[in-house]
């Protein structure tokens, strides 16, 4: 985790102080239910709990010593609450093993992540609508091959990228609710330490749901889809920071990133304003996407367990979520202050002399009867004409000046073809599918 690109919230999830608290609580209600079954004294849970009331801190510094010795975190850990609580937690870590403690601690934490970012979604889901609806009817270039294509609305673009949110938005509900797993089933998963009511009482009061069968660990398939999920999130920020960064080009100046009093853009050229924002998103996004490869890797382990992916998810936990929290605000923000210039989108698409309009031109010529194969051709030879002089000719007056045209087309009819207005009928309808 780099505290750059860290937000304090997320962060605190993952301090090793707030991973003892949720070690704590799964030790102490799993001694609870023990207890309330009759296979540990009542006087045990109760002395863990009249400890826990007391809001103790938990000292990492101690908790690490015993480690470097041990060599086991779980034991360390137990041992240190020992000391705190006194002679009846020997009662703790009845028929448990050690990754009922740490699958279950990462399912909460992965859980709990998974809320933030959820609210993060949301966050950024409001500022792209907000942005959207400005812009329902500003007349923008499409764009395929990076070459003009024919006119959207620049709320069409923020419109896409709404419903690609809201569609991520399912996905990491799904995620969530698939990680948010408990496993106290003790040795190799059969629960022969360990009533199953344990790894009930648990999950409930962790707001988890039992994990069907956990042989030692939690199935890692949930691991690789939460953050396979993560990727594809991070996918969809490149993918509207790619689009910024091309409108924000010199050459198109279509949007930008806002640009705030007294920021410099370079050190050596005091006239650059440069994308750096949804530069490093996109910086961002690979490494997200990077942790989904290792999760995947994760899913075939030994037997019933091995620790191949412990050290794996040390890494990928933190810094996946962590990163994803700070990549959604940072576009949220992006988008929220984005600078958009409708005289420069305009004027870009006028600039290829009407070349836009030519499907429509094509499309009336068949309908006039001339076949498809002749009605391109006509149209092209008049669009090369105009490409070639990069603009400076116009379309719709080569095409009143081509016989062939005329003779199918009159001159009210082809300028009816370049209706800049004609392409935006449908805009209310696509926002409707998209906003409701």
């Amino acid at each position: 985790m780099v505290p750059r690109y860290a937000r304090p919230a997320m962060t605190a999830l993952w301090e090793p102080e707030a991973k003892y608290r949720i070690w704590f609580e799964i030790e102490a209600h799993a001694t609870q239910k023990l207890a309330d079954l009759g296979v540990v004294p009542e006087t045990a849970a109760k002395a863990l709990w009249d400890w826990w009331e007391t809001n103790p801190e938990i000292d990492v510094a101690a908790i690490d010593a015993k480690e470097a010795v041990l060599k086991h975190d779980v034991i360390a850990f137990l041992d240190w609450v020992a000391e705190q609580v006194g002679p009846e937690a020997r009662f703790m870590h009845q028929g448990m093993t050690s990754s009922d403690v740490l699958d279950t601690t990462l399912a909460v934490q992965l859980a709990r992540s998974a809320d933030i970012l959820l609210e993060d979604i949301d966050q950024l889901l409001a500022a792209i609508r907000r942005r959207a609806e400005e812009h329902k009817f500003t007349p923008t270039i499409g764009r395929s091959h990076g070459i003009h294509a024919e006119p959207v609305t620049f709320g069409l673009k923020l419109a896409q990228a709404y419903a690609e949110f809201t569609r991520n938005r399912e996905r990491l509900v799904a995620a969530r609710r698939e990680i948010a797993t408990c496993a106290v089933s003790g040795a190799v998963g059969t629960f022969a330490n360990i009533d199953p009511q344990v790894e009930e009482h648990v999950a409930e009061r962790l707001g988890l749901a039992p994990e069907p069968v956990s042989t030692q660990v939690i199935p890692r398939d949930r691991h690789a889809m939460f953050f396979s999920t993560l990727a594809v999130i991070a996918g969809s920020i490149e993918r509207l920071a790619v689009e910024i960064r091309h409108l924000q080009r010199t050459e198109v100046l279509e949007a930008e990133e806002y640009f705030a009093p007294g920021q410099k853009g370079s050190s050596a050229m005091p006239h650059k304003r440069n994308p750096i924002l949804t530069e490093n998103l996109t910086g961002q996004a690979r490494m997200i996407r990077g942790y989904a490869m290792p999760a995947l890797e994760n899913v075939a382990l030994w037997h019933e367990r091995d620790i191949s992916h412990s050290s794996v998810e040390r890494f990928i936990g933190p810094d996946a979520t962590i990163t994803l929290d700070f990549a959604l605000a940072r576009l949220t923000g992006v988008v929220d202050k984005l600078l958009v210039y409708p005289d420069r989108m305009q004027a870009n698409m006028d600039r290829m002399g009407g070349l836009i309009h030519s499907q429509r031109v094509l499309l009336a010529l068949t309908q006039a009867g001339i076949t498809r194969d002749d009605a391109y051709r006509l149209v092209q030879r008049n669009a090369m004409k105009v490409w070639e002089s990069d603009g400076r000719k116009s379309l719709l007056e080569l095409l009143k000046q081509d016989e062939e045209v005329t003779a199918a087309l009159s001159d009210e009819q082809l300028e009816e073809k370049f209706d800049l207005a004609y392409h935006f009928k449908h805009v209310d309808t696509i926002f409707k599918r998209v906003f409701g």
